[in-house]
């Protein structure tokens, strides 16, 4: 394997045994099968383990069982330990998802403090298998396919020729250690439930489902790369720019049979999403000027353009005109009806609000300092800072929250309150039903 190894370095050309490469170890089989390589093959490495704290004594014996072998073989070794659950909870992420950034934050303090050339990790291939599956079952398109690169900027996987059976065939033959990870043996992560469940059915379909995903992998990233030549086709006949804005031509959607896929990958970058997509093609020869949000972005459908604009700080809102609508808003999504149903469900995420008591157009928008409202159920106003301490809200949670204003009052504190003057009573003869969801 130490020939196809270096083969692969070269082929792909990852690094030269010049470059000084930063190696995270964990200290699993594939990650110290990769050490074992780099150092046979006389490559100029150090070493860097994260520790997670995730799994006790069991996660500082990973760090001592790398250190001692970085001891051994006069290998430089970097260390750190992280509160991973900690962050997690201050910022919302998956426990998985918190140790990735974690660890790169780190490997890029590394980068810059020791002038590392790249960063490698030991992905194999049954790890980009899995990755695809994710990225398929997530909604991906084209591009999340083709697995794991070998080489993204400064971070290289020199292992993804090998598949996981043959690292520990080579680990076995070479005698060389390495620690389990218990939580491998669980279904409780996404990755794991793949592994465990998905992988060996497909395995039943075909024996050689790792050579027939890598053969997969070098046809769709052909695609990948033809499409990206399509699109800056399309983009020299439809887009132009004006200022700081993007304009495209509706000309260039005709003919296609799936418009708002091409929309999509026009405009994924600019965070809209693919609903958003879906919704902006059924308004192109609709009345021009309704707008979508995303994060960052407006997009507004014009007689003869699609317009995309940055959004002015504190300019982040979207208008309500008329009922029933659908409106989007980032990644939200607000579905306003009339109902006649009395009995409402307990929900946050719907509000039932009486329509003689809003003016429209109706403002949702991001809550800013400042800001107050009447609790239902409450005796006096409150302002919505002192509300979220009362409601526990974190400082994370706190960035996501909008607000529905009608005549500047604040109507419903999206996701949580409504204002006690809008309510429902049995004076009530028009109720207006708002349902809050996430798109995709």
């Amino acid at each position: 394997m130490k020939a196809e190894f270096v083969r692969y370095v070269r082929e792909k050309k990852l690094c030269t045994v010049k470059d000084k490469i930063l190696l995270a170890i964990s200290g699993g089989v594939d990650s110290m099968v990769m050490l074992f390589l780099f150092r046979e093959s006389g490559f100029n490495i150090s070493v860097a383990h994260a520790n997670f704290q995730l799994r006790g004594e069991e996660s500082n014996a990973d760090e001592e069982f790398v250190k001692e072998y970085c001891q051994q073989f006069s290998i430089p070794f970097f260390t750190r330990r992280f509160e991973t659950k900690l962050y997690a909870e201050e910022t919302s992420l998956s426990t998985q998802m918190a140790a990735r950034d974690l660890r790169y934050y780190w490997f890029n303090e590394l980068i810059e403090k020791h002038h590392f050339d790249f960063v490698a990790t030991a992905h194999h291939v049954n790890d980009s298998i899995e990755t695809a599956l994710l990225n398929f079952a997530r909604g991906s398109g084209l591009g999340g396919f083709d697995g794991i690169t070998p080489k993204n900027k400064k971070i290289i996987r020199p292992m993804l020729f090998a598949t996981r059976q043959q690292i520990e065939m080579l680990a076995k033959e070479n005698k060389i250690n390495w620690r389990e990870d218990s939580s491998n043996a669980t279904d409780h992560y996404q990755r794991n439930f793949i592994r465990h469940n998905i992988i060996p059915l497909l395995k039943e379909l075909n024996p050689s489902l790792e050579n027939s995903f890598q053969d997969s992998i070098e046809k769709i990233s052909g695609a990948n790369e033809l499409t990206a030549v399509g699109i800056r086709h399309w983009r020299d006949e439809f887009e132009t720019r004006k200022n700081e804005q993007v304009h495209f031509n509706k000309k260039g959607f005709e003919g296609f049979q799936n418009p708002e896929g091409l929309l999509w990958n026009l405009i994924k970058h600019f965070g809209f999403n693919l609903d958003q997509c879906k919704q902006i093609i059924k308004s192109l020869h609709g009345q021009s000027g309704k707008k979508f949000f995303s994060h960052e972005f407006e997009l507004v459908v014009d007689r003869e353009l699609l317009i995309i604009s940055k959004l002015a700080l504190g300019m982040t809102e979207a208008l309500i005109e008329k009922v029933p609508t659908e409106v989007y808003f980032g990644k939200f999504v607000l579905n306003i009806s009339e109902t006649e149903n009395t009995e409402f469900p307990k929900n946050s995420c719907m509000a039932f609000l009486d329509a003689s008591k809003l003016l429209f157009p109706l403002k949702w928008r991001q809550w800013k300092a400042g800001d107050y409202f009447h609790p239902l159920g409450m005796a006096h106003k409150k302002k919505l800072s002192d509300f979220f301490i009362d409601q526990k809200i974190s400082a994370a949670d706190k960035e996501t929250i909008t607000v529905l204003e009608s005549g500047n009052q604040i109507v419903w504190v999206v996701g949580h309150r409504i204002d006690d003057n809008f309510k429902i009573t049995s004076a009530s003869k028009r109720i207006l039903q708002f349902e809050l969801t996430s798109s995709r």
